[in-house]
C-alpha cells in the first residue's frame, strides 16, 4: 500500500515539474511611464462634425414660356447676373417657321419680318450666379426645359445625426473644407435646420444649411464637403492633457509633481469644458504647477527560449555526442 502512495506521489512531483519547465513565461507586469507638463493658456472648442455637399441656396431653373428655339444666349457659366437682366432670346414655334420661309426668299425679307416679329426676351427675376447654361443658339425647346439655371449663392447641405441634432442651434460658429481643396477652410454659421428627417444607410439625419461668411471662387455646385460645429467654445483658459486627468469617488483629479525625490501628490480639480484633446481647469490648479501624466506600456509575453528543454520532457536534454576514437561510436 505504502508503495503505492510512492508512485503516486512520484507522478504528482513529476507532473508539477513538466508544467513549471513547459508553460510559456509570462511578461513580468506591465512598464509604466511618466511625463511632466505644464497647464497653459489655450483655446478649447467642442466640435460637432459632418459631412455634405455644395448646393444652391435657392435654385431658380429659368424656362420659356413658349415652346420654340433659342436664337441668342448672353451669359456663360459662372457669370453675375442682376434682376431685370436679359440672359436669353427666344422664338416662338411660329415666329421661328416664319423667319426660316423668309431667310429662303432673301436677307431683306427675313430682316423685315424680325423688325416686325420681335424675339421673345428671356429676363433674370433675381439677382444670382449662373451655375447650368448648356442651350447653344437654334436649339429647339419646350416649356419644361431649363435654359438657364441661377443660384443666388452657394451653400453646404450638412447631414446630421438625429444624436447630434439637439446640439446645433442655428448661429453657430462652423468651419468648411472641400475634398477637392482640403488645404481650404472657410469660416460659415449655421444658417437653418430641416424639421423633416431622412434616411441614409438605416440612419435617421437631418438636414442643415451651412452659410460660407464668403462663398470661394473653388466652391462648384455637387462638390464634397467636411464641415466642423463649434457647440461650445472658450478662449484662453487653463487647460490640461484629457489624459492627464484621472476619476474616482471623490471626483476628478491629477498627480502634482511633489519637488526632487517625491512622489507626486493628487490634487481634486475642478473641470470645465472638453474636447478630445485638452480638459479646462477652473479651480485646482495654476500655470506655475507641473503636472505628472503617468501611462502603463505592456509588454508582450516572453516565447521560451530555443533549445532550453525540459529534463523531464521524454526525450530529456540533448546531450552532445563525442567520438574519442577512431572506430564507431555505437557499442
Amino acid at each position: 500500500m505504502k508503495s503505492k502512495w510512492k508512485i503516486i506521489a512520484a507522478i504528482l512531483v513529476l507532473s508539477a515539474g513538466f508544467y513549471y519547465f513547459m508553460k510559456p513565461k509570462q511578461a513580468e507586469g506591465p512598464a509604466q511611464t511618466t511625463r511632466e507638463v505644464a497647464p497653459v493658456q489655450g483655446n478649447i472648442e467642442k466640435l460637432i462634425t459632418a459631412t455634405g455637399s455644395v448646393q444652391p441656396q435657392n435654385r431658380l431653373e429659368m424656362k420659356p414660356p413658349v415652346a420654340g428655339r433659342v436664337d441668342e444666349i448672353r451669359v456663360t457659366e459662372g457669370q453675375e447676373v442682376k434682376a431685370g437682366e436679359v440672359v436669353a432670346l427666344l422664338s416662338s414655334t411660329e415666329r421661328a417657321a416664319l423667319l426660316d420661309a423668309a431667310k429662303s426668299k432673301s436677307d431683306e425679307e427675313k430682316k423685315y419680318w424680325e423688325e416686325i416679329y420681335k424675339s421673345i426676351p428671356l429676363i433674370a427675376p433675381i439677382d444670382g450666379t449662373v451655375i447650368v447654361s448648356t442651350m447653344q443658339p437654334g436649339q429647339t425647346v419646350t416649356q419644361t426645359d431649363a435654359i438657364i439655371v441661377l443660384s443666388n449663392r452657394l451653400i453646404v447641405q450638412a447631414q446630421i445625426d438625429e444624436t447630434d441634432i439637439g446640439k446645433v442651434k442655428e448661429g453657430q460658429k462652423a468651419v468648411i473644407t472641400l475634398d477637392a481643396y482640403p488645404d481650404i477652410e472657410v469660416a460659415a454659421e449655421v444658417s437653418h435646420i430641416y424639421y423633416e428627417s431622412k434616411v441614409v444607410s438605416n440612419v435617421t439625419i437631418y438636414q442643415v444649411d451651412i452659410l460660407p461668411n464668403e462663398v470661394p471662387p473653388v466652391f462648384r455646385s455637387g462638390m464634397s464637403a467636411n464641415v466642423r460645429i463649434v457647440e461650445e467654445g472658450k478662449e484662453n483658459v487653463l487647460t490640461v492633457p484629457v489624459e492627464a486627468v484621472q476619476k474616482d469617488k471623490e471626483g476628478s483629479y491629477v498627480l502634482v509633481a511633489g519637488g526632487s525625490n517625491k512622489k507626486p501628490v493628487r490634487r481634486i480639480v475642478e473641470l470645465g469644458l472638453a474636447d478630445d484633446s485638452n480638459a479646462e481647469v477652473l479651480s485646482g490648479l495654476d500655470e506655475n504647477d507641473t503636472v505628472v501624466i503617468m501611462t502603463q506600456k505592456y509588454q508582450a509575453p516572453k516565447a521560451p527560449k530555443a533549445g532550453g528543454g525540459s529534463p523531464l520532457t521524454p526525450q530529456g536534454p540533448r546531450r552532445s555526442r563525442t567520438n574519442t576514437g577512431g572506430g564507431s561510436s555505437n557499442r
